[in-house]
């Protein structure tokens, strides 16, 4: 059984505002670590010494050696002996932990070197290497979502997305506010985007909008968020809202990013989404006339005038509309169209 429940739904993450993640058995323990801490509100990177200093050792020294080599399998049982000789509050022991994620890591079992380093932080949440074990996680997950496969007898079987999706999550958890938090939110969003699952897609999206509105990404953010909101509308007999949505996205996308909008022929899809609406209060126009409340029909067939006046639909509403009753047609007209159906139309049934 897997260790990690499945979830559905992850409304925090990350865009890409660090450089590419470095492997960490590239870094040597001995040159100085940034480290990040939270000023002001908002996490930020400091040359201040952290509260536990990388330890000299020279065993593990050359187990970070190994790695860098590529000698995975050597580092693995040297790493392992260290541990079992030392005690948990040895000094360097926040090394060694980390240093067997890495083997695990590079051996394949990417989820077991993920609870590595959930060890390493859970008991030394002091350590410099707090956030070199953070950075590890994200690799693993980004890896899972990417379409890394979890090993059984040493053969590459099973995917792990839902897996990967609670680790981004546990991460934002471990540095609420920090930029890893940042990217692992944007990075479900994208996974969620890609992945089709629109509605999730449109949560995520918006949960970045709101917590990071200064982001540089916020542009495609929005965009995706518009067409996730379009993609959940399921056809003519169905709810508008997600029409609703995605043309009011929109409109602000075209007010706020010109460019963008021009580029992504923003006006073209609001257009489109018009025609929609313009059918679908035909079709509600329709089904009134047909089920024989013309009262009804003519209220839907003038508010379709009124707010798509040059549609094709338009048209046919006038010429239905001659046949209507006269008693139909002294009904009072609807308010002047706003240019976009309601999601439920009006009845305007005779009492």
């Amino acid at each position: 059984m897997p260790r990690f429940p499945a979830i559905r739904v992850c409304l925090i993450a990350a865009i890409a505002l660090l450089p590419p993640l470095a492997v960490a058995a590239d870094q040597q323990p001995q040159q100085p670590m940034e480290t990040w801490e939270l000023r002001d509100g908002r996490w930020q990177a400091v040359a201040a010494a952290p509260t536990t200093q990388i330890s000299a050792e020279p065993v593990l020294d050359h187990v970070d050696d190994l790695l860098a080599n590529g000698r995975y399998g050597e580092a693995h049982t040297v790493v392992r002996r260290w541990l079992k000789s030392h005690a948990k509050d040895a000094p360097s022991r926040d090394r060694a932990v980390l240093a067997l994620a890495e083997c695990h890591y590079h051996d394949g079992d990417r989820e077991e070197a993920f609870y590595y380093c959930d060890e390493l932080m859970d008991t030394y949440p002091d350590s410099a290497l707090f956030y070199r074990a953070l950075e590890l996680q994200y690799r693993i997950a980004d890896g899972f979502l990417n379409g890394y496969k979890k090993r059984f007898l040493g053969i590459p079987m099973f995917g792990a997305e839902e897996e990967a999706v609670e680790m981004l999550f546990r991460i934002q958890q471990r540095s609420p506010g920090s930029p890893l938090a940042e990217r692992a939110l944007l990075r479900t969003a994208d996974y969620y985007y890609a992945d089709s699952q629109f509605d999730l897609a449109a949560d995520a999206y918006g949960a970045y909008a709101r917590a990071y509105p200064r982001s540089p990404a916020m542009p495609r953010v929005r965009l995706r968020q518009a067409f996730s909101s379009l993609a959940q509308f399921r056809g003519l007999r169905f709810d508008a809202t997600p029409l609703l949505d995605a043309r009011a996205q929109l409109l602000e996308i075209a007010a706020a990013y010109p460019q963008l909008a021009a580029e992504e022929n923003v006006q073209s899809v609001v257009e489109r989404i018009d025609s929609t609406f313009a059918r679908k209060l035909y079709n509600t126009a329709d089904y009134y006339r047909r089920t024989h409340d013309p009262r009804a029909a003519v209220y839907n067939y003038r508010y379709l005038i009124g707010t798509y006046p040059a549609s094709p639909e338009a048209d046919r509403a006038r010429r239905d509309l001659q046949r209507m009753p006269a008693w139909a047609l002294d009904s009072p007209p609807p308010a002047t169209g706003n240019g976009f159906a309601p999601t439920t139309m009006p009845s305007a049934r005779a009492d």
